[in-house]
């Protein structure tokens, strides 16, 4: 897949199928609308394209009111439509410029002139343009004009639930993880560097590493005990994970800290990835440390069980 963050330097030589939206979380949903985009291209001999926008237009049109937490960073929308075999990614600055061309100049400008679209397939609610001015019936409108095919994706279910990038936002802020995961089409993750804590974990038995996740705009899941898988590089570990402020101690400083199961390595300043498996218990608050460890005893026995399911 070729990443492109200039749409001018995009120059296509073959037919191009095309969809188009903000695509967070490259959901089970999206991954429909991407299987058909890179099928229809292939039946035609074309090059399938995915436009999509950052940063996420409402952090751009509303930074000062805006609490939007996004399911994926843009690096990870990158590695997670490169796994589903689109031949192009084209990145286009989201401005408050953009935000304001007319649905009928975005599909002239964008879609036809510089994108030169054979077929494009959208969503059943897909909007576009000014205010979100553009719907279904303008497109097809648009699509007779200027002879393109266009193609509806309907709504996609599981188990009559709607699919959609909000319902697995609050999914996971409900702790929720096993919904999200269903709706996501895998493990939701977090990714971010080890910094230097307090050190108690270590002296309790349970040692964790503090991470700083990457970006200020990725959902972190609510507060609480999960079981996760734990990457560095290539590595995969068991690892039982706390978010929350330590109510046991007093700073109660929140943080997101992750204790690996039989592992003693320095990774400090180390790039780590963190998968959620499940959402085991509510942060507590004990009479004690002797009582926090004999709750975290039960939490490693519990979610070892889990991992080795």
């Amino acid at each position: 897949m070729k990443v492109i963050y200039n749409i001018d330097e995009f120059k296509p030589t073959k037919p191009i199928v095309l969809t188009q939206g903000t695509f967070d979380g490259v959901h089970f949903g999206h991954k429909k609308i991407l299987k058909q985009v890179v099928e229809q291209a292939i039946q035609i001999g074309g090059e399938s394209v995915l436009l999509t926008f950052y940063p996420h237009p409402r952090l751009v049109l509303y930074p000062d009111e805006n609490e939007l937490k996004l399911l994926t960073t843009i690096e990870e929308k990158v590695e997670l439509v490169g796994d589903l075999g689109i031949d192009y990614l084209i990145i286009m600055p989201f401005t408050k410029e953009l935000s304001r061309l007319k649905s009928s100049d975005f599909v002239r400008d964008i879609l036809v002139e510089k994108l030169h679209v054979s077929k494009l397939i959208i969503g059943y609610d897909h909007r576009f343009g000014r205010n979100r001015e553009g719907g279904l019936a303008e497109m097809k409108m648009y699509a007779e004009t200027y002879k393109f095919s266009l193609q509806e994706i309907p709504a996609q279910d599981i188990e009559e639930s709607i699919v959609s990038s909000t319902k697995i936002r609050k999914a996971l802020l409900a702790g929720q993880i096993e919904i999200a995961n269903e709706y996501l089409g895998k493990l939701y993750t977090i990714s971010g560097k080890v910094e230097e804590g307090l050190q108690r974990g270590t002296t309790i038995g349970y040692p964790t590493a503090n991470v700083r996740v990457d970006s200020s705009y990725k959902l972190i899941p609510k507060n609480g005990v999960y079981a996760v898988w734990v990457y560095i590089g290539e590595n995969r570990m068991p690892g039982m994970l706390n978010i929350g402020f330590n109510p046991t101690f007093e700073d109660k400083k929140w943080s997101v800290e992750v204790h690996i199961f039989d592992f003693s390595e320095n990774i400090y300043h180390k790039e780590i990835s963190i998968s959620f498996l499940a959402f085991t218990r509510e942060e507590q608050t004990f009479e004690g440390i002797e009582a926090l460890k004999k709750q975290l005893n039960k939490d490693e026995k519990e979610i070892r069980g889990l991992l080795t399911d």
